[in-house]
């Protein structure tokens, strides 16, 4: 089996995520398995079955073999973009270059929904997945 880059990140940040809940729950092992277990396995399947997943009906902007991208918007979740691509390679190539321009990504497997922060949190409980951030272009102090 070959690891690749992103599954090693994507251990990793679950063995720190666990070594935090279990070092700041007072040695209570069950608040951090209840913790872990809240968010569900990342959500599989076409585009269109994504979008049903978190209850939108998918306006495509993009339908390539490559990349597929539709906007969504739910009452629950509000506005959010979700892409599918045919591969994992394409996924990171698209998601190391959005995140220059800032922003917050929910991951899946062949999958990415763009939004606000409180959006991909609440989408998160939906559709599982890990969380990325981009950029922030507002760290560095700006004279006016």
């Amino acid at each position: 089996m070959m690891v690749t880059r992103p599954k090693l990140a994507a251990a990793a940040v679950t063995a720190v995520a666990a070594l935090a809940l279990t070092g700041c729950s007072g040695g209570n092992s069950d608040q951090a398995a209840t913790a872990i277990d809240a968010t569900p396995v990342a959500a599989t399947g076409s585009l269109e079955q994504l979008a049903s997943k978190a209850g939108c009906k998918p306006i495509m902007q993009i339908d390539a073999d490559e990349l597929r991208q539709a906007a969504c918007k739910t009452t629950t979740y509000g506005k959010f973009l979700l892409l599918t691509y045919a591969t994992d390679r394409g996924q990171r190539e698209w998601i190391n270059g959005a995140k220059d321009y800032g922003g917050f990504y929910l991951l899946g497997r062949k999958w990415t929904a763009v939004g606000d922060q409180k959006m991909i949190a609440k989408l998160q409980s939906k559709l599982g997945g890990t969380t990325e951030v981009g950029a922030d272009h507002h760290a560095a102090g700006h004279e006016g």
